[in-house]
């Protein structure tokens, strides 16, 4: 299905032969509530009262609903709960947000995960109850249908649909979560001979290479993957690309952090779209840095994802207040401005007919 005024990036290289989808993704599926503004967290036997909150789809369904609103055919295989919040992520993910669900599934008497995140100075601290999914990422998805991409965790043995779809054509670009044992494991590493790129952030990518400076982490990352990426919190993001022998760094956007939920899949989704469209390193390390950006001025996590409509709006408030912090940014944008020439002024925008657009800032 798709949306009548979603604007397509990738039109212009779509031909007969072209694959089913852009992006495909697997992964859980939380129902987040997300509770903005605290000033600290509250100590035992308190209570603390907030001025925001909102409520989403969260966990894999970040990065989906990101992916889908800057316009890439993004199919999910998930589990999902047939209580109430499996019920609403299936709804806002299928019917408002155009992700395909058709290797997905709902079980009976399976509780949907559940996240409370919880934002205070930049940073968020999270509580959840979930259940391992009924079925493994490579039952739901069987045989990997062509797509583009996917973006795919990196572990010590990499999940056999993700082998599969590497095998076929599809460009696997690595993610990373928390590794709550602490072990970060090198030998983990030894399975990006299957990526395209790696995306970790300063943190990750030091741990992984057993290093104690994100440049050196980048440069071991580098050795290992042909587009290795780190980010780097209110820093930017840098990242080399072995493949054209560019190497970037990007400052980040100067904004008011609002809400960090979902940042860091919006920064992939952005770097993500502008990879398939063939773009200069500089680029899509600043698109993806701007993604990032425009997402956390806004309370959603997945529903303050920035669309098409979001973007060109940015470019345009830019180019109106030509002082001389705005006329750098714009020499560092310059190659938006082809790309939201074709941008309708309906496009999709954040947060639109949700649960979370009650609460927006």
């Amino acid at each position: 299905m798709v949306h009548q005024h979603r604007f397509d990036p990738l039109a212009g290289r779509r031909t007969s032969e072209e694959p089913e989808f852009d992006l495909l993704l697997a992964g859980q599926v939380f129902f987040d509530i997300i509770f903005t503004g605290l000033e600290q967290l509250p100590s035992p036997g308190t209570e603390v009262w907030t001025d925001g909150m909102g409520s989403s789809p969260g966990g894999i369904a970040n990065q989906a609903i990101a992916a889908s609103r800057l316009g890439l055919r993004t199919t999910l295989a998930a589990a999902f709960g047939d209580d109430g919040y499996g019920q609403s992520n299936w709804n806002i993910l299928q019917d408002q947000e155009y992700v395909d669900l058709s290797r997905s599934r709902v079980f009976e008497n399976w509780h949907s995960p559940v996240t409370v995140s919880l934002s205070v100075h930049r940073d968020r601290s999270m509580v959840t109850h979930g259940h391992p999914s009924p079925l493994s990422a490579s039952t739901l998805i069987g045989d990997p249908p062509r797509c583009r991409a996917a973006v795919v965790g990196v572990e010590l043995e990499v999940e056999r649909w993700a082998r599969a779809a590497s095998a076929n054509g599809t460009k696997l670009f690595g993610d990373v979560g928390w590794d709550p044992a602490g072990k970060w494991a090198p030998e983990t590493l030894c399975s990006l001979e299957y990526f395209h790129a790696f995306m970790p952030n300063g943190a990750e990518a030091m741990a992984y290479t057993q290093t104690d400076d994100p440049w050196a982490a980048l440069y071991a990352l580098a050795d290992r993957v042909p587009v290795a990426v780190v980010t780097v919190g209110q820093h930017g993001a840098m990242a080399i690309d072995s493949l054209t022998g560019e190497e970037e760094w990007v400052p980040a956007l100067p904004v008011a952090a609002y809400d960090p939920t979902g940042a860091g899949d919006c920064f992939s989704a952005g770097f993500v779209v502008t990879d398939l469209l063939g773009l200069p390193l500089a680029d899509r390390l600043s698109f993806a840095n701007l993604c990032a950006s425009l997402s956390i001025q806004h309370v959603g996590g997945s529903l303050a994802a920035p669309g098409w409509g979001d973007i060109a709006d940015w470019w345009h408030r830019m180019s109106a207040e030509r002082d001389g912090v705005r006329k750098q940014w714009l020499r560092r944008y310059a190659f938006l401005e082809d790309l939201v020439s074709d941008v309708p002024l309906e496009a999709v925008r954040r947060a639109s007919a949700t649960i979370a657009r009650h609460s927006d800032a």
